[in-house]
């Protein structure tokens, strides 16, 4: 069962797809229900294996497609990892990465100091800035606690 704010979340969703004039078919409203619910930033691959036992002749062709077709309506954000897997972010509001580089555990974060600071001034020839994203990168609590444990410095 769906809480209110993944309910909230996917309604959101649903109205931006109808919004874009996508046509919203039984196998793109899963993709979409298991956007809304992720607690992750999960890739085309786990999308994939959740909506499977809901939608056995779905292929995976089908959940890329509508991932790809999802992220140029601006449904969701594609997040570029360090091992080159894409993830998908549901949450298109203005935030920030911190990535661990054990785990690839991507959590997000608000920064509305550095959302409200202009680019450096170093960058005021390039051209034009439409936006700016920060990703963090360590090691999480839990690799750290297992680390340890282990005995790994």
């Amino acid at each position: 069962m769906q809480s209110k704010s993944e309910q909230e979340k996917f309604k959101a969703a649903e109205q931006i797809c109808r919004g874009f004039g996508l046509k919203l078919t039984h196998q793109r409203l899963e993709i979409l229900r298991e956007l809304a619910i992720a607690k992750d930033h999960p890739s085309a691959e786990d999308i994939y294996k959740r909506v499977k036992p809901k939608i056995p002749p779905i292929s995976f062709d089908t959940v890329y497609r509508t991932l790809a077709l999802f992220e140029r309506s601006g449904v969701i954000a594609r997040v570029n990892l360090l091992d080159d897997r894409t993830r998908y972010d549901p949450n298109t509001s203005k935030h920030h990465h911190i990535v661990c580089i054990k785990c690839k555990k991507i959590q997000d974060f608000s920064w509305p100091a550095l959302d409200g600071m202009g680019a450096p001034e170093e960058t005021n020839g390039w051209g034009e800035i439409h936006g700016k994203y920060l990703e963090l990168r360590g090691v999480c609590r839990e690799c750290l606690k297992h680390e340890k444990k282990a005995g790994i410095d």
